[in-house]
């Protein structure tokens, strides 16, 4: 789904009256989640989901059939855990079709 489809789905779903007004939502809602991870804070979303952060630590490994190795340094990274609501919603959608 591209970004204009999931705007015209938030449009339907969300009783928008303009595509601008429906897209200024999409766009706070994920700037909110950015921000909310930028500061380390867990964003949970009752029935869909809760998005945080963890810290992964610096990993050295070997390019295969080569004698070079690397070492990927060490960074924060987003984590989405999904919630039951919406793994049942999928299992369900995906099942019907």
């Amino acid at each position: 789904m591209t970004k204009k489809e999931f705007i015209e789905l938030v449009i339907e779903r969300g009783n928008y009256n303009s595509k601008k007004e429906a897209e200024l939502a999409v766009q706070a809602c994920t700037e909110a989640i950015t921000i909310g991870l930028m500061k380390r804070k867990k964003i949970q979303i009752v029935g869909f989901g809760t998005f945080s952060t963890v810290e992964v630590p610096e990993k050295s490994g070997k390019i295969p059939n080569t004698d070079k190795s690397y070492t990927k340094p060490a960074h924060t990274a987003p984590k989405f855990k999904f919630g039951k609501t919406l793994k049942d919603n999928v299992a369900v959608g995906f099942k019907n079709k």
